[in-house]
């Protein structure tokens, strides 16, 4: 079988023939069928990820396809059904192995595509809002890298979940990507006055922060009283400067979140989180935006597209 395979950080990954043992006792195997690419893909191939695996690995962190072998072991899973997987690596390949506890059944009418895209993406946004800062109807939210893979889900899941959505994002195209997700205000990263245009419209109750300086400041003082700052991640490369006497005066509460993390030490919400996403999707009340669909082969290409950030939405390869 082909896997795009990581075996050095000094070189470039490389789609190799290997071959894939049998399922271990509480593995499930799994025909893939579709796997989305993400930004961490990006840094492991460069061993700058926090859980980037010793080489040789197999990239790809989500994936969604049906199972074709049980390990000894695994109960409540059945051949041919169809399942996500959040696997951490090992989905950019034509099949894989994985631990049967990661698999999560999906609806019928929910394809593969949308399940392998939606999983991270979607679930650090719904997980991030609900579960962690708690983000009510009528709050004003702000998404900074909105018309990205995350921020995306998280303009459309805050909209979901009754929240006044301001998106910022870079040009007049992105913008327009975040307005069809269901943001009700736009503000361009490259203007000058972010933080008055945010307290123009009233400031922010949460702001959901995925690039880091200098659009973190801008928020940061943007921020009422009793926000919650939701640290998700730092894609313009500064990690923000933090001012806790300013936060203390102002009662801000900033929240550092890293989804993949709860699987080893609280696989229970994370799990809710998708059963409740994949539904939603299946009723058409997410609507997971796919902007490139390439073969196995060319996931060099997908991930150019992530570093140059060309993708608006999500890259998603089908073997």
């Amino acid at each position: 079988m082909r896997a795009c395979r990581v075996t050095g950080f000094d070189r470039a990954p490389n789609l190799e023939e290997i071959v894939l043992p049998a399922p271990g006792p509480t593995e499930v195997r799994v025909a893939i069928r579709a796997s989305a690419l993400n930004f961490a893909d990006t840094l492991m191939c460069e061993g700058k990820y926090q859980d980037t695996p010793e080489p040789a690995f197999t990239l790809g962190l989500e994936l969604a396809g049906e199972i074709t072998a049980l390990g000894a072991d695994v109960k409540g899973l059945d051949l041919g059904q169809r399942v996500a997987v959040y696997a951490g690596q090992g989905g950019l390949a034509d099949a894989g192995n994985f631990p049967a506890d990661r698999c999560i059944p999906l609806p019928e009418s929910l394809g593969y595509a949308k399940a392998a895209a939606l999983q991270i993406a979607y679930g650090t946004s719904h997980m991030a809002l609900d579960y962690k800062a708690r983000l009510q109807p009528g709050e004003r939210l702000v998404v900074t890298g909105a018309a990205g893979g995350v921020g995306l889900t998280a303009v459309e899941i805050g909209k979901l979940m009754g929240a006044e959505v301001i998106a910022i994002a870079r040009g007049a195209e992105k913008l327009a990507i975040a307005r069809a997700a269901g943001a009700d205000h736009l503000i361009d990263a490259s203007a000058p006055d972010i933080r008055e245009q945010i307290k123009a419209l009233g400031g922010a109750d949460v702001v959901y922060e995925a690039v880091g300086e200098p659009l973190y400041e801008a928020c940061f003082r943007a921020t009422n009283p009793d926000g919650r700052i939701l640290l998700i991640g730092f894609a313009g490369g500064d990690l923000p400067k933090m001012k806790p006497n300013h936060m203390l005066v102002k009662n801000i509460t900033a929240i550092g979140f890293y989804w993949g993390s709860y699987l080893s030490f609280n696989p229970a919400p994370l799990r809710a989180s998708l059963a409740q996403l994949f539904d939603w999707a299946a009723e058409g009340r997410i609507k997971p935006h796919i902007s490139h669909r390439l073969p196995l082969e060319r996931f060099d290409e997908g991930l150019e597209l992530l570093r140059s950030r060309k993708a608006t939405g999500k890259v998603v390869l089908e073997p």
